[in-house]
């Protein structure tokens, strides 16, 4: 692979990455195990209706998974970070989801640890778009808090 730069500066690739997590989203199927927790997002100026599941254990996430109807832009990017959360530790995927979200609000951020989310970088232009990009990560982002909470 190219360094992070290139692909970072390619529309072409950022375009194709996210229309192959949106194609071919990862973790896109729900359990019925009894220990892993659910959030269920719906947005309202967007079909977007997903349902996130993480089994959070001893502060790491063991496993991360989401189904439901959405967009482009909220599959691809819900895709993008179960794959990059899935097996961190707690502290790490905080600091995970705060550079993500510093990156869609158009603050600074560090393009390495966000790997493929990268991708999602230009959505801050697109103002409807926010809610998207963010809605699985919200629902992790609750489920973090409330594992943090129960300990």
């Amino acid at each position: 692979m190219s360094n992070t730069n290139d692909m970072l500066n390619d529309p072409e690739i950022l375009r194709e990455l996210i229309m192959d997590h949106y194609q071919y989203p990862h973790n896109h199927k729900l359990t019925e195990e009894a220990d892993y927790k659910s959030v269920h997002m719906a947005s309202d100026s967007c079909i977007d209706d997903i349902t996130v599941q993480s089994k959070i254990k001893d502060g790491k996430i063991e496993d991360i998974r989401f189904d439901g109807v959405a967009c482009t832009i909220s599959t691809a990017s819900t895709s993008m970070m179960t794959d990059l959360l899935k097996g961190k530790s707690v502290d790490e995927a905080e600091a995970i989801i705060h550079q993500y979200f510093n990156m869609i609000d158009a603050k600074e951020y560090d393009p390495d640890v966000l790997e493929e989310a990268v991708a999602l970088k230009n959505v801050y232009r697109q103002a409807n778009r926010i809610k998207c990009a963010t809605i699985g990560w919200k629902a992790i982002d609750q489920m973090i808090h409330e594992s943090e909470e129960k300990e």
